[in-house]
């Protein structure tokens, strides 16, 4: 167990010191569970009242608030919080599990396969004809990476996860458990005879950038023809479906239980916010953020922040919203 004290925190964290402690410090827990040995955070005034009552003895603060540390307790004043979290978080994580061996007997790897140095293959994993897996690659164990794919160097792919023939992940990537990368697109229409349903070949891939992380449950599926593309340094949270054909921008922020239909376009920086839907053939522009729940039909231009369904800006639905909860108090 590490122990740290409020110096050698402040030394990564870089904020203003209040107050001082000399307890030593073995990891970060919420306000509420906090214990003697922990460090927790406060970033708004609806939490500072907390304090008083908190058994921690050191809090990450933002610097505006004003708070009295108390007796042998101290508060490490911030101007972002939660970018000072991740800094903290690093300081206490966990070691990732042990590999007893760099590549497990019972991996199952193509004889043409071609795996880089300092590569990491846990138990069960299955790696197709000409695979190329760059160097200090990490593949937990039962990872399924099928002919002709590339993983590029320092990425690591967790248990579980399923990547289709052909497709390309780029360097320091992480994808979560049960991944699905470059399933086959949803492509159907109607028979001729008009009782039937034709399946509609999938023969395009999935390109993933570098320093793409994916969520557990997600699944990106390969395009049509072409490809379906991932942008650099995009992040994708849990249980999204993105859809064939799709070209997402460079950092990304996709929140959990997303579906992006075929052939949308988002530019860099979207921000999504969890269960929103989108329109196949929609363009969302660079910087945009999208609302929680919202269903998106039309393209949307750069900068623009949206809500509802169907998606508008914010600020009129908003409106609707307060004219509706008038009509209810009135009927």
């Amino acid at each position: 167990m590490k122990s740290l004290t409020l110096e050698q925190i402040n030394e990564v964290v870089k904020g203003t010191l209040s107050g001082c402690t000399n307890q030593l410090i073995t990891g970060a827990e919420e306000i509420k569970l906090a214990g003697p040995n922990h460090i927790t955070f406060i970033g708004s005034k609806k939490y500072a009242a907390l304090w008083n009552t908190s058994k921690a003895s050191v809090a990450l603060i933002e610097e505006s608030l004003v708070i009295e540390p108390g007796d042998n307790r101290a508060l490490i004043k911030v101007k972002n919080v939660d970018l000072a979290i991740a800094c903290l978080l690093e300081l206490f994580a966990p070691d990732s599990p042990v590999f007893d061996t760099d590549i497990h007997p019972s991996a199952n790897i193509h004889t043409t396969a071609s795996i880089g140095a300092g590569c990491k293959i846990g138990a069960g994993c299955y790696i197709g004809a000409n695979v190329k897996i760059q160097d200090n690659a990490i593949l937990y164990p039962n990872v399924t990476v099928l002919d002709d794919c590339t993983i590029g160097k320092a990425t690591i792919i967790w248990s579980g996860t399923v990547i289709r023939e052909r497709c390309q992940v780029g360097a320091y990537c992480i994808f979560q458990p049960n991944v699905s990368i470059g399933a086959d697109g949803f492509g159907y229409r109607p028979g001729a005879d008009g009782k039937s349903i034709v399946k509609i070949p999938q023969i395009g891939i999935v390109i993933i950038g570098n320093a793409v992380e994916i969520g557990s449950g997600t699944c990106i599926d390969r395009g049509k023809f072409s490809a379906t593309t991932i942008g650099d340094g995009t992040k994708i949270d849990n249980l999204v479906q993105i859809g064939h054909n799709c070209q997402i921008g460079r950092m990304c922020l996709i929140a959990g239980s997303c579906a992006i239909a075929g052939s949308v376009t988002l530019g860099d920086g979207v921000v999504i916010a969890g269960r929103a839907g989108i329109k196949d053939h929609v363009t969302i522009g660079n910087g945009v953020k999208i609302g929680l729940g919202a269903g998106v039909i039309n393209d949307i231009a750069d900068g623009e922040t949206i809500l509802g369904y169907p998606a508008i800006n914010y600020r009129e639905t908003l409106k609707q919203w307060a004219i509706l909860r008038k009509l209810g108090k009135n009927s």
